[in-house]
């Protein structure tokens, strides 16, 4: 992945030559929709066993849209 000039991705999350920079999205149809599939998501007993992430959360970006 070539760097930007100004900014780029890279640079907002601080990741070095040897990390490799995920990006995902996910639509949902309605905010109530997305409100019920991450209440599911978070209770879910699979996702209780990943404490150990190979991401650093600290530097994820979040966002919603309308």
């Amino acid at each position: 992945m070539s760097r930007g000039k100004t900014t780029d991705l890279q640079g907002a999350i601080q990741a070095t030559d040897d990390q490799t920079v995920a990006f995902s999205w996910i639509e949902w149809p309605s905010k109530a929709a997305r409100d019920e599939g991450n209440a599911m998501f978070m209770k879910c007993p699979q996702m209780q066993q990943f404490s150990d992430l190979p991401v650093d959360g600290k530097r994820m970006i979040f966002d919603g849209f309308e």
